[in-house]
C-alpha cells in the first residue's frame, strides 16, 4: 500500500463499515483499511466465501453479522455503531453458480434499500456497482449512455444505481455508485481467469482460453482500492447520487492478455483457444471510459496489467497458494459450517444471550455457522423471540413443535435439518457455555468424530451434585456398552455420525446413550457447567428419576438379569427352608409356628414378584411404544431468516432443499 493511500484512509470519517467484507473486494478494501486504522467493521452473513476473513486472521471484535436483506438485521447494526462512512460491496448473481433470481434482487436492491434508509445525513455511502449495468451497450460506455442490461444481476444494479440517484437527490444522502469493471488481484476467487492464468504461470503453462478477440477492462485491486476511498473522500452535493465507471479504458484482449502473461513470465507454450465465455450475458466486448471518474474523483487506474499480473505472481508465491488458498477455497473441511442446535423450553430470556455468545464464539473460531433454535412447545414468548433474531439474520432457522415432545426430539428435529459439517448439541439455558465450543473444535479437527462435554463441576448444591455423579457411575456400569461418566448432550458430533442417529428407527431415544452406541472415534473435554442464568430448572426430582429409568431401561438388561439371578437364589433357599421345616418339625414339634415370620415373607417374596413384573412391564412398555411406530416429534412451523413455512408441504419442500 502506498502512503498516499494510507494518508488518504486516515482522513475517512468513521466509524467504517465494509459490508460484503467476505468477497473478494470487501475482503481487500476491509484488509488495507484495517491495517491503518482500527474502527473499520466487516461486516457479512457468512457467506461461503468467509474463508478470506479466517486466513487474514480478522479479529472477531471486528466482524460483525448483518444480513442486508433483513431490515431487522440492519437497523440493528446502524443503531449500535452509527456509521459515518459505508462502503457496500455486498452482491448476488455475478456468478454464473448463483442462479437464484429472487436472492439476487433481495440482496442488490432490497439490500441497498435497507442501508440507505439507515444511513444518517451526514455519513458517506459508497457503492460497489458493476459495469454489467450496460448489458448490450458495453463498448466504452459514458455514464449518461443508454443502459441495457441482459441479465437478472444486471437489473438489480441497475435498480440499485436508479435508487442511489433518488436517496442523493430527494433525501439528499450523500451516497455514490462505482461501475466495477475487471478488477482482479489478491484473494480473488480461484475459478477465475486472472487466478488460473497466474497458477498456471508458475508452472510454465497456461490455461484453455475463450476466443482471442474476447476483450475486458483489467483494474488491479490496488486500484480498485483507492477508487472506493477516492468516492469517499471527494463526496459532495455535485456529485452525490452519480455512477462512475472503475476501469483503466484500456481495451485487452485475450490475445493480449496471453501475449503480456507470455512476455512476463517467459512462457513457450502456445495457449488452447475457444469461443464465447461461460455467463450467457457475457459479451465480446467490455470495456469502459473512466473520465468522468478522473474529473469529479481524482482517480485513475496506475498499474498496468503487465505489472498487476506480476504482482499477483508474486501474491501467490507469498501465499503459498496451493497449501492455504486453494485448500480453504475447496476443501469444507478447511472452511467449515457448524450447526449449533438449541432445544428451548421456558428459556425466552436466555435466547438472546445464547445468540450473541454464539455469534461471537463463532466469529472467534473463523467459521461458517448455522443455528437452529428448536421451540419445544414453550408456554413463554419464545417464539416471538426467535422471530426477532431470524429477522436479523440468514444463518438462524427455528423449529416450532407442535407439543412438548422433550429435549431429545428437539435435538432429533434439529439434527434432521441441519447443514453443518458438525453439529452442536446445546440446551437453551446457557447451561451448556458456547465458549466450550472452541475445545470442541480443536478436537474434531484433530479426527474425534464425537467429541463430548465432561461436567467436573456442577455449580450447584454439593448434595444434588453428588446424586448426579452418583447415577452416572451405577449407570455406566449397569450399561452394556460404555457410556462416558458426567457426559451430558452437549457435544460436537460429526456429519456422518448425525446421518446415523437421525437414521435410527427407534421413538425413544436417550441421545447421549445412543451417541457411544453408534461408535466412532469419541473424546472428551472437561468443563464446568453453570448454573441456569435465567428461571428455574425445569428438571425435579420426578422428572430425574424417569430420565435415570429412560437411560437404564435402554441400554441395560441388568434388572432383568437381577431379578433372574434372585428368582434362582430365592427358589433355592425356599427348598432349602421346606427342607429345614421338615426337619425341625420331625425333631422339635413343640417348636411354635410364627405368623408375622409368615406375613413378613410373603410380603418380601410378594414385593420380589412386583418389582421383577415392574421390571418387565418397563421393557414390555418400551416395546410397545417402539410397535407404534408414531412419529419423533410434529413440526408446525419453520422459518429461516425472514422466510417462514407454515404448512406441511411448505415444511417438506424446505427440509428437501436444506438436505439439496
Amino acid at each position: 500500500m502506498t502512503t498516499n493511500l494510507k494518508d488518504k484512509i486516515l482522513n475517512l470519517k468513521g466509524p467504517i463499515f465494509v459490508f460484503g467484507a467476505s468477497g473478494f473486494i470487501g475482503v481487500n478494501l476491509f484488509k488495507d483499511i484495517f491495517s491503518v486504522r482500527k474502527d473499520v467493521y466487516a461486516l457479512t452473513h457468512d457467506a461461503q466465501r468467509v474463508w478470506r476473513l479466517k486466513l487474514i486472521n480478522v479479529p472477531s471484535e471486528n466482524i460483525i453479522h448483518c444480513d442486508i436483506v433483513s431490515k431487522y438485521s440492519v437497523d440493528e447494526v446502524f443503531e449500535n455503531f452509527q456509521p459515518q462512512t459505508v462502503f457496500n460491496l455486498a452482491a448476488y448473481g455475478a456468478c454464473s453458480k448463483q442462479k437464484d433470481a429472487t436472492l439476487t434482487y433481495e440482496t442488490n436492491v432490497l439490500g441497498t434499500h435497507n442501508i440507505l434508509e439507515n444511513l444518517e445525513q451526514n455519513a458517506v455511502y459508497v457503492h460497489a456497482g458493476s459495469s454489467s449495468e450496460y448489458g448490450y451497450n458495453c463498448s466504452a460506455p459514458k455514464e449518461a449512455d443508454a443502459l441495457q442490461p441482459n441479465s437478472h444481476y444486471s437489473v438489480s444494479k441497475v435498480s440499485a444505481a436508479y435508487m442511489i440517484q433518488y436517496y442523493a437527490r430527494f433525501f439528499e444522502k450523500n451516497a455514490i455508485n462505482l461501475r466495477l469493471y475487471a478488477i482482479y488481484g489478491d484473494w480473488e476467487e480461484p475459478d477465475r481467469l486472472i487466478p488460473q492464468l497466474i497458477e498456471k504461470a508458475r508452472k510454465d503453462t497456461l490455461p484453455n482460453f475463450v476466443s482471442p478477440d474476447i476483450s475486458r477492462d483489467f483494474v488491479h485491486i490496488t486500484d480498485c482500492v483507492e477508487a472506493f476511498v477516492d468516492s469517499a473522500l471527494q463526496m459532495r452535493p455535485e456529485i452525490r447520487g452519480n455512477s462512475y465507471n472503475i476501469g483503466s479504458g484500456v481495451k485487452t484482449t485475450m490475445k493480449q492478455l496471453v501475449d503480456i502473461t507470455k512476455n512476463a513470465f517467459n512462457i513457450a507454450e502456445t495457449p488452447n483457444w475457444g469461443s464465447m465465455p461461460n455467463r450467457k450475458w457475457d459479451l465480446a466486448e467490455w470495456y469502459g471510459d473512466p473520465t468522468e471518474a478522473t474529473k469529479d474523483l481524482g482517480w485513475q487506474a496506475k498499474i498496468s496489467l503487465h505489472d498487476g499480473l506480476s504482482q499477483y505472481f508474486n501474491w501467490q508465491e507469498s501465499i503459498n497458494y496451493e497449501e492455504n488458498v486453494l485448500p480453504a477455497f475447496k476443501n469444507p473441511y478447511l472452511n467449515p459450517v457448524i450447526t449449533a442446535i438449541i432445544a428451548c423450553y421456558k428459556d425466552a430470556q436466555a435466547i438472546p444471550f445464547m445468540y450473541e455468545r454464539l455469534v461471537k464464539t463463532f466469529n472467534q473460531m473463523k467459521v461458517r455457522y448455522e443455528i437452529i433454535f428448536v421451540n419445544d412447545c414453550s408456554p413463554d414468548n419464545t417464539q416471538e423471540v426467535l422471530n426477532s433474531i431470524c429477522e436479523k439474520d440468514q444463518n438462524v432457522i427455528a423449529i416450532t413443535h407442535s407439543r412438548n415432545f422433550g429435549s431429545q426430539a428437539a435435538f432429533m428435529s434439529g439434527m434432521e435439518i441441519s447443514t453443518g459439517d458438525a453439529v452442536v448439541l446445546m440446551d437453551g439455558d446457557l447451561q451448556d457455555p458456547p465458549e466450550v465450543m472452541p475445545a470442541f473444535y480443536e478436537k474434531w479437527m484433530e479426527g474425534n468424530e464425537v467429541v463430548y462435554g465432561v461436567r467436573v463441576k456442577r455449580e450447584m448444591k454439593p448434595q444434588i451434585h453428588f446424586f448426579y455423579r452418583l447415577f452416572y457411575r451405577i449407570f455406566q456400569a449397569l450399561s452394556y456398552i460404555k457410556i462416558p461418566k458426567d457426559a451430558g448432550d452437549f457435544s460436537m458430533i460429526d456429519r456422518k455420525v448425525v446421518k446415523e442417529l437421525v437414521n435410527l428407527p427407534e421413538t425413544e431415544q436417550f441421545l447421549r446413550g445412543l451417541r457411544a452406541w453408534v461408535g466412532f472415534k469419541q473424546i472428551g473435554v472437561n468443563y464446568v457447567r453453570p448454573e441456569r442464568m435465567f428461571g428455574v430448572s425445569t428438571n425435579n426430582w420426578a422428572k430425574n428419576i424417569w430420565w435415570a429409568k429412560k437411560a437404564i431401561f435402554s441400554f441395560s438388561f441388568a434388572p432383568l438379569e437381577v431379578m433372574s439371578y434372585a428368582g434362582f437364589i430365592f427358589t433355592g433357599l425356599s427348598f432349602l427352608g421346606a427342607f429345614l421345616q421338615v426337619i425341625l418339625t420331625s425333631y422339635f414339634p413343640d417348636i411354635p409356628r410364627g405368623i408375622p415370620t409368615i406375613i413378613t415373607l410373603v410380603l418380601f417374596f410378594g414385593g420380589i414378584n412386583l418389582l421383577g413384573i415392574s421390571f418387565l412391564g418397563e421393557y414390555i412398555g418400551k416395546i410397545f411404544e417402539e410397535t407404534k411406530k408414531r412419529p419423533k416429534f410434529i413440526r408446525t412451523a419453520v422459518r429461516k431468516g425472514v422466510r417462514r413455512y407454515n404448512t406441511s408441504e411448505e415444511i417438506k419442500t424446505f427440509i428437501k432443499t436444506q438436505r439439496k
